[in-house]
């Protein structure tokens, strides 16, 4: 082999491992921004879907202190956390000692402990057109899209107010897709009531458009008695964020559970797992929670 022939062959394997060097950093590099956004992709090519807090858990917390409650959320490993008891009004939050927090500043919060607003409960008034706007623009600076009204239970109790509050849904929920914000219902135990021999929250989401956001809360079906896997399957792609708790017959590691979580991932379309585990309102059951759904790999 000439010295030529040898010069141009160390030219180009070192070329080669140069550029397989770059891709594999590149590969990494991408892989932490997918893990830094809650964005990572399980081995089996399942979706990992990001986990936040529900702050209503946590209340006797937040309330007192904002900044100390998000900052030990973040801490813990939450990626996310959802506000609640909003009304459509300026401010988002008004705190124990009569302190009004402004969109703009729970934001900063919010990024400062890299959390995301993963969603808000808010009253039906909220969603009246009076206040839509206000709630959209102070959604947007929280850089959230889920506006989920929590309870609604004069609206659910009859056929003919089922029906006008699915129109008043779909109504606000066109309002709000075209500026990319999703409406949506969270279920309470009294939504799984029987009216006129149906189910009352079954009746709802038949007559709700397929964009509003179904919110399941596990735990309250569970305790209804009622199997949220039905309703994953009937209304596929509905449930964009879903609440999780336990259940006495079923915690996190139990079968019963890991079956919800495989439909979860692969046939309900959520985007958000929120831990909502209101057996006390401080960190505690907060912490347990996401140390459970990290040790099942989620």
């Amino acid at each position: 082999m000439n010295t030529m022939r040898r010069d141009f062959l160390k030219l180009t394997l070192g070329l080669a491992a140069t550029c397989a060097a770059g891709s594999l950093a590149r590969g990494a590099d991408a892989e932490k921004k997918a893990r830094k956004g809650g964005k990572r992709k399980k081995a089996a090519g399942g979706r990992k879907i990001p986990i936040g807090c529900q702050l209503y858990a946590v209340r006797s917390e937040f309330t007192k202190d904002v900044p100390g409650t998000l900052r030990t959320l973040g801490q813990m490993g939450y990626e996310g956390v959802e506000f609640w008891g909003y009304r459509g009004t300026p401010n988002v939050y008004k705190d124990a000692a009569g302190k009004d927090w402004s969109a703009a500043e729970l934001k900063k919060l919010l990024d400062g402990n890299k959390l995301e607003c993963c969603g808000i409960h808010l009253s039906v008034a909220a969603l009246q057109d009076a206040n839509l706007q206000t709630s959209i623009d102070n959604n947007k600076v929280l850089g959230n899209k889920y506006l989920n009204i929590a309870s609604a239970q004069k609206e659910m109790e009859s056929a003919e107010s089922i029906k006008k509050f699915a129109e008043f849904l779909n109504r606000a929920s066109d309002k709000a897709a075209a500026q990319q914000m999703l409406v949506g219902y969270h279920c309470h135990g009294g939504d799984f009531n029987k009216v006129g021999g149906r189910m009352a929250y079954e009746m709802l989401f038949e007559q709700l458009k397929p964009e509003v956001n179904m919110q399941v809360d596990i735990g309250h079906a569970l305790k209804a008695g009622v199997d949220p896997i039905v309703y994953f399957k009937k209304f596929a792609g509905r449930a964009k964020t879903v609440h999780l708790r336990e259940a006495e017959d079923k915690m996190f590691d139990s079968p019963g559970y890991q079956e919800l979580f495989n439909v979860m991932e692969t046939v309900a379309g959520t985007e958000w797992y929120i831990v909502e585990e209101e057996k006390g309102n401080n960190f505690d059951f907060s912490r347990q929670g996401i140390e459970k759904l990290r040790k099942l790999g989620k």
